[in-house]
């Protein structure tokens, strides 16, 4: 489950220290967006103990590397891969090339380190035009690859737009981006939102998101992580519903019925089946 995913920057000490009380499903320690071009070295220098220190406090660590683009992935992942790490959050995965050089490195490190072959996962990040008209070769690229984030702040500077409230302007990439997940068979998680301060605006925005198809939703600052949390689980009601559903259904096709009615409105196959995947979530 991966509703709401934390960062948090390799360089903030303090910042490291409260993440695991947080509340958030999954905690990226990060080496790229909020960490200075000037302060790369010393964020890597810091991230293997920063892991560490996560992981026994928290099950699912990742760690957002810098791109292939930057020339300094490879130095990220030799400084960090290990045992107490989920995986890596890999930016600009622009194309299914980029994603199996990042999985070669993680195999090599793998056998050099004496991990289980394939344990170090990845989410991958879809936030360039390209890489949005590439999704499906780069989601189909790595067996290592459990989610794909839709990143709309480099999206938009990618196509020389200004990212508006309601987010209109990357609707249909937002759009493609989680349909090509549920294609794939993995997780659609949805890009930050950018204004913290706003908890309103969050729950709107995580709330469309989950329309689309995502099921979790970046968060930038820990106060964003119960809102998240709450609009991409499980309502009482959204159960009940599902249990009764299926319960009709099974019960109609006992009958040799293939729909049923339930509270003045007709339950089909599709409807069963959108409450069973509902109630495996």
């Amino acid at each position: 489950m991966l509703r709401s995913l934390l960062f948090v920057p390799a360089i903030r000490p303090r910042f490291i220290e409260k993440a695991p009380g947080a509340g958030a499903d999954a905690i990226i320690l990060d080496l790229e967006d909020s960490v200075p071009a000037g302060e790369k070295a010393a964020g890597r220098a810091a991230a293997p103990d920063a892991l560490r220190t996560l992981a026994a406090q928290h099950p699912q660590v990742f760690l957002r590397v810098n791109g292939l683009d930057t020339g300094l992935l490879e130095e990220d992942l030799h400084a960090c891969i290990g045992s107490h790490m989920r995986g890596i959050s890999l930016p600009k995965a622009n194309d299914a090339e980029a994603v199996r050089q990042a999985d070669a490195y993680l195999t090599l490190l793998e056998r050099v380190r004496g991990l289980e072959a394939g344990s170090v996962r990845m989410l991958l990040w879809i936030e360039t035009a390209q890489a949005v008209m590439r999704v499906e070769a780069v989601l189909a690229a790595s067996t290592r690859s459990i989610a794909a984030c839709f990143g709309a702040e480099d999206y938009t500077a990618d196509i020389g737009v200004v990212r508006s409230d309601d987010l209109s302007e990357v609707e249909w990439a937002r759009t493609r981006v989680a349909v090509a997940c549920h294609a794939a068979g993995i997780t659609p998680l949805d890009t930050p939102a950018a204004e913290f301060r706003d908890l309103e605006r969050v729950r709107t925005e995580a709330g469309h998101a989950r329309g689309l198809g995502y099921r979790g939703k970046h968060c930038i600052h820990p106060d964003q992580v119960p809102v998240c949390n709450t609009v991409f689980g499980l309502a009482d009601s959204e159960v009940r519903w599902a249990n009764r559903v299926v319960e009709a259904y099974e019960e109609g096709e006992r009958r040799g019925l293939g729909a049923v009615a339930l509270d003045g409105a007709m339950v089909d196959r599709p409807v069963y089946v959108r409450a069973l995947r509902l109630l495996g979530r």
